[in-house]
């Protein structure tokens, strides 16, 4: 395994902090508009934002056309719909617990890719890892937590939706490794522009956000979701995937659920459950098992 630079190490722990801390500010946010008033906000701000700087690098974007169709399909399956899902999961549970079960997301992408990626078959290595991994979320949630699956209906459908919105996030990996060509500074702003404009018209009929008296709290947390985890994440994602690669880049799925639990214990007083030491204890100890290689001796990135 090539060694990372602390610049690489920098930029990760840059983006776990913008998207751990997301779920935090979502269910701030979503305490003060609805669901889909708060995805429309952060898409059309995040959108703003890409395009001028795309624009100002001087990359062209294509004519409409057939290239555009992926920026379609990857704006509604790994945008709209899971910024959706999770929003609307999150109006019911805690910050904490939304982000232990977005866990199953880098565990459900390595199952489709081993089915519909070439070359990512499962080793020994990342079943180890996998399985090693998802003991890690089983700790993490622990008896509390596991208590918390279960409760009123619609408690179980916000879980539901959340993770539906993980599955969104790992159909949506597979999907721009199999189909997404061109550069990724041009498709990352077009598809944030596609889900922005399908999402605005959601908004209006849903919500009539035009009645909404939210605050200026409230629109200040609006913002910075569109500014932080949706604009900035994004720039940062592709640089860090342009510097270091997309399995250096992988760590990030396992880091997330880990600083979203720390968070809304610390900052939101929740009270997920009492195995979160031996839980990130286990995650991690999965991640250094899956980035092993067959045949290699492991180094020290």
């Amino acid at each position: 395994m090539p060694t990372r630079s602390p610049k690489d190490w920098g930029l990760l722990a840059a983006l776990v902090a913008l998207w751990g801390s997301n779920f935090m500010f979502v269910k701030l946010g979503v305490s003060a508009v609805p669901p889909a008033t708060l995805v429309a906000s952060r898409l059309v701000i995040g959108a703003v934002i890409l395009v001028a700087v795309v624009r100002a690098m001087g990359y062209i974007f294509p004519p409409l056309g057939r290239a555009w169709m992926p920026y379609v399909v990857l704006a509604v399956v790994g945008n709209c719909m899971p910024f959706w899902f999770i929003t609307w999961g999150q109006k019911s549970i805690d910050s904490a617990l939304a982000g232990i079960l977005m866990a199953i997301m880098p565990l459900t992408t390595l199952l489709l890719a081993h089915f519909f990626v070439a070359g990512e078959r499962m080793t020994r290595y990342r079943v180890a890892g996998f399985l090693l991994g998802f003991l890690g979320i089983v700790a993490l949630m622990g008896p509390a937590a596991l208590a918390g699956l279960g409760g009123s209906p619609v408690e179980i459908l916000a879980q539901l939706s959340v993770l539906s919105g993980a599955l969104c996030y790992a159909a949506n990996g597979v999907i721009i490794r199999v189909t997404l060509k061109g550069d990724v500074m041009i498709a990352s702003a077009a598809i944030i522009a596609i889900a922005a404009v399908v999402s605005v018209p959601v908004a209006l009929a849903v919500d009539q956000p035009w009645r909404l008296d939210p605050g200026w709290t409230a629109i200040s947390i609006l913002t910075w979701i569109g500014i932080g985890p949706t604009a900035i994440a994004t720039l940062v994602h592709l640089k860090l995937i342009a510097s270091a690669g997309p399995t250096f880049m992988s760590l990030i799925n396992y880091c997330i659920p880990v600083v979203a639990l720390l968070i809304g214990m610390a900052l939101l007083g929740e009270e997920p459950g009492a195995n979160a030491y031996s839980g990130l204890a286990l995650i991690l100890a999965g991640i250094a098992l899956s980035q092993l290689r067959r045949g290699a001796p492991p180094s020290v990135p």
